[in-house]
């Protein structure tokens, strides 16, 4: 499924949007579990969706400006996002380059 994140998008879905419905559907799920309390199943829950939160707001908004509304100059977004496309350079899993979603090396 996340192959079609690295090739060129036909529509505006990808393959890789099923990763979101998915990992939503877990941390609902944990959450709903445990309605009745706080346990360790909320928390676990509410982590994923908040994890899926800024995974959207930074990674398909921002770097791959999914929507055209969020544009920033600032140094380290810049570094997000020229990391990721780094990232994006090498299709192949040998020489690929993984990143940080949120922590960039200082050479980016």
């Amino acid at each position: 499924m996340h192959k079609s994140h690295h090739q060129k998008a036909k529509s505006f879905f990808e393959w890789n949007d099923l990763f979101a419905l998915l990992f939503a559907g877990i941390s609902l799920y944990l959450m709903y579990v445990d309605r009745n309390g706080f346990g360790y199943r909320f928390f676990i829950g509410l982590g994923i969706s908040l994890y899926g939160l800024i995974y959207f707001v930074v990674h398909d908004w921002f770097v791959h400006r999914r929507f055209k509304t969020f544009k920033s100059n600032n140094s380290y977004l810049q570094a997000v996002r020229k990391a990721h496309k780094i990232h994006h350079k090498n299709r192949g899993k040998e020489k690929g380059r993984a990143f940080g979603l949120l922590f960039v090396r200082k050479q980016y």
